[in-house]
């Protein structure tokens, strides 16, 4: 009987070993489930991420192509600018006038400006255009309001320094003179101001 009590014990045993051993594995068949769905999803999550940060630095790197140069094209204006007003003054200058190599000089000036203006527009610097322009203030500083009967109001009449754009983004905005109607009244009070 003893031995009988210890095979039953026995069996016992082994039954509740198999239980747990098959309760174990549903555990660990979930648990390596859940695992494998956890782990998928961080490797997609991680996926993602670095796809967003390789579109990041793409556009960083365009960025940095397209205007890193910003800074210095935007400094380099002052050079043209400069050439522009010594070719003025030099025209205007009344002791320069009568030297007889001063049109050499203003050729020279113009050939070193032509080929500033090149090497800009190969850059994609171009210069905004105002000449009878409506004024968008996107890319126009208005600086006066001159009085003009013929013209649109709003219309560019004058331009007192060149704007410029660096591709798509604006480098320098041109300083302009925008037409206005004549205010009759003010011409008016002015003439009975001075009547009296």
């Amino acid at each position: 009987m003893v031995e009988n009590n210890k095979k039953k014990d026995s069996e016992n045993v082994s039954e509740e070993k198999e239980t747990t051993d098959k309760t174990v594995k549903k555990t660990t068949e979930v648990s390596v489930e859940e695992k494998l769905k956890e782990t998928e999803d961080k490797l997609l999550r991680s996926l993602a991420e670095l796809e967003n940060q390789r579109r990041r630095f793409e556009k960083e790197i365009k960025d940095a192509f397209e205007f890193g140069s910003y800074n210095f094209a935007k400094e380099s204006l002052a050079i043209l600018d400069n050439l522009q007003r010594a070719k003025d003054a030099i025209k205007n200058d009344t002791d320069l006038k009568n030297n007889k190599d001063l049109d050499k000089f203003i050729e020279n000036i113009n050939i070193i400006e032509k080929d500033l203006i090149s090497i800009f527009e190969k850059n994609r610097i171009k210069k905004i255009e105002t000449k009878d322009k409506k004024f968008d203030p996107n890319f126009h500083q208005a600086m006066s309001e001159i009085d003009h009967d013929n013209a649109e109001t709003g219309t560019i009449l004058q331009e007192i320094q060149a704007g410029y754009m660096l591709g798509e983004r604006l480098l320098r905005p041109a300083l302009v003179g925008v037409a206005k109607k004549k205010n009759i009244k003010n011409d008016k009070n002015n003439e009975k101001k001075g009547e009296n």
